[in-house]
């Protein structure tokens, strides 16, 4: 079937951080409805991403597992360098770090991190070549 759109659409109580986060993370822009209810994220001209307000919301507590997660992004980007560059951004966004890499001396590897609203997502490095 074709549909006209595919995208991830997340829950969250404060859905204007969790849209901001997004939105900064991907060099994207947020577009609220008039319902106030729903934000997009449009990335290149498309739109990629939803966020829908939960004012229930409870954030997964994976990777420790108490509370499963609902999904995840993986974001990969070249050597430690980019996982340093990513983390800062996502700090500076209002994310924080799950899990810490376990080695920042191997070639590649991931860390966990989660978004203002607590959906957790890895940022996995990859060697350069």
């Amino acid at each position: 079937m074709d549909f006209t759109y595919r995208m991830t659409v997340l829950d969250a109580a404060d859905i204007d951080a969790e849209a901001a986060f997004w939105a900064g993370l991907l060099d994207g822009t947020v577009q609220a409805t008039e319902s106030g209810r729903w934000r997009s994220i449009w990335i290149d001209s498309n739109w990629q991403l939803g966020v829908q307000l939960a004012e229930d919301h409870v954030p997964p507590t994976w990777p420790d597992d108490a509370i499963p997660q609902q999904i995840h992004f993986d974001l990969y980007v070249v050597g430690i360098e980019g996982l340093d560059t990513a983390e800062e951004l996502v700090l500076k966004l209002g994310g924080r770090v799950l899990r810490a890499a376990r080695d920042r001396t191997e070639e590649r590897g991931c860390q966990v991190h989660a978004s203002p609203a607590g959906h957790p997502f890895c940022v996995c490095w990859l060697p350069r070549d």
